[in-house]
């Protein structure tokens, strides 16, 4: 399966940066609903309401998944992969 990486980097509650990958598949190309994943992810870290648009998020590239990776996509439509200040 062939997937979409958006690249993002939003502004934290306390002003540090959150750079993290959103993966989806490739034929989604509706940025709302992306957003929406990352808004999602957001809030699972306690982020919610921070800005998220084509500023912080953007269409970077297009991989092949490995199979682990395709189930999660299969189960929730997108996953995240964290880079840099995604945890406390």
């Amino acid at each position: 399966m062939k997937a979409a990486v958006w690249d993002t980097y939003v502004k934290k509650k306390n002003g540090e940066i959150m750079h993290f990958d959103i993966i989806a598949p490739d034929h989604i190309n509706d940025t709302a609903l992306i957003f929406r994943y990352g808004k999602d992810y957001l809030e699972t870290k306690g982020e919610r309401g921070q800005e998220l648009s084509t500023k912080e998020c953007k269409f970077c590239h297009i991989e092949n998944l490995a199979p682990a990776q395709e189930e999660l996509i299969k189960r929730d439509g997108f996953f995240i992969i964290e880079m840099e200040g995604c945890n406390p």
